[in-house]
């Protein structure tokens, strides 16, 4: 989906039950405005390496993230570790 908007996006992957996979902060920004629960998303924060490095850095981890991705979250893999931020980001706001 080269020219589908961010929108466009993150509507087919949760219709087709996907993970998105990207380094577009843009993704986490349009799913914490929302309260949908899916879809996930593996977000590259500072992306270092090439990508079948991080390919596989994310493949390693995935039985210890894979229930969180099913359930709904933000998964942000970092240089030296990985944060899991479960969805709908608005139920974590401060009121």
């Amino acid at each position: 989906m080269p020219r589908a908007s961010d929108s466009e996006v993150l509507a087919r992957a949760r219709v087709e039950e996907r993970v998105i996979v990207s380094a577009d902060t843009d993704f986490a920004m349009l799913l914490a405005l929302r309260d949908d629960v899916l879809p996930s998303l593996i977000l590259f924060r500072h992306p270092l390496g090439t990508p079948r490095s991080q390919a596989d850095r994310v493949i390693a981890a995935l039985p210890d993230i894979e229930e969180s991705l099913n359930g709904g979250c933000i998964v942000a893999v970092e240089e030296t570790r990985m944060r899991i931020r479960r969805l709908p980001i608005s139920e974590y706001r401060d009121t």
